[in-house]
């Protein structure tokens, strides 16, 4: 058994936790893409079984967040459950976000939360930022495809719709854009609601799934989570390419979906018409 299940995952509760839990629904190996911590909530996809494989391809696809940012102070972790470093700063006015937003849009240099997973000298940011090690974590490229500032939702809070794409740290946006604006600023909530072409609609909550009599029925096929060009091998040509030989098929140079005759095999990359197997999900 291999696919997807997109976990509408709660507040509070660990991307661990829900892919143990799909472990033991489905006795099967399960990994998720893109943690989100345990003040997030929203599309948590986990990939079952040989789907995996297909996460190192899925990772830079574009996401979708709804994040609240609460102006005027600034704790440690860059949200909510941080303690309060800064305070007392200016509340703007949601004119003056809009006018700094643009500068936050397309590919950008951002510095990763100190209380990160990122590593430092073969440790965890946060390990370090909780034991108050000083250290500087690089400033790392990221792609910002949109930000929109939807509302005004108290005196200092605003929400914004966030598009971008992997690795893009929310709460680093939060902290640069307050910046920009000559103040502070906080995240105190963030939904995802789109990786790729998991979505809210084709997600499910870990209650109803694990209640579910037929939890297969919410698995979306492995080959719908990829959306590269297909092509369909004969059987002799994929038993030649699983014996490794590699003809020419005449391919446009790229990554395609491939398929045998009995189904789906995975992701191919295609170079001077030569195919050959990236990563292979077949059941077999």
């Amino acid at each position: 058994m291999n696919g997807f299940v997109s976990i509408d995952k709660l507040v509070g509760v660990g991307s661990t936790y829900v892919v143990n839990k799909l472990k033991k629904k489905l006795d099967a190996r399960c990994g998720h893409m893109g943690t989100l911590d345990p003040l997030a909530s929203g599309v948590l996809p986990v990939g079952i079984n040989k789907s995996t494989r297909l996460f190192d391809y899925l990772l830079d696809k574009r996401k979708t967040y709804v994040a609240e940012f609460d102006f005027g102070y600034e704790t440690d972790t860059l949200d909510c459950e941080g303690k309060v470093i800064k305070s007392d700063g200016l509340i703007p006015t949601a004119e003056e976000i809009t006018r700094v937003l643009g500068g936050f849009i397309g590919e950008i240099d951002q510095v990763p939360p100190r209380f990160s997973a990122k590593m430092i000298a073969g440790k965890r940011g946060y390990v370090l930022a909780r034991k108050g090690v000083d250290f500087t974590l690089p400033a790392k490229r990221v792609t910002i495809d949109g930000i929109t500032l939807l509302d005004k939702l108290s005196d200092s809070k605003y929400s914004f719709k966030i598009d971008c794409r992997g690795g893009t740290y929310i709460r680093s946006l939060a902290r640069d854009i307050s910046a920009a604006l000559g103040t502070c600023a906080t995240m105190t909530a963030l939904r995802r609601t789109e990786a790729g072409i998991f979505t809210l609609n084709n997600s499910v909550s870990l209650e109803e799934f694990l209640s579910s009599d037929n939890p297969q029925k919410y698995i979306i096929p492995t080959d719908e989570a990829v959306s590269f060009e297909k092509v369909f091998l004969s059987g002799e040509q994929s038993e030649r390419l699983l014996n490794g030989l590699f003809d020419n098929l005449g391919l446009a140079d790229g990554f395609y979906r491939v398929y045998a005759p009995e189904g789906f095999w995975g992701v191919g990359y295609a170079e001077e018409g030569v195919l050959k197997m990236k990563a292979y999900c077949r059941e077999c």
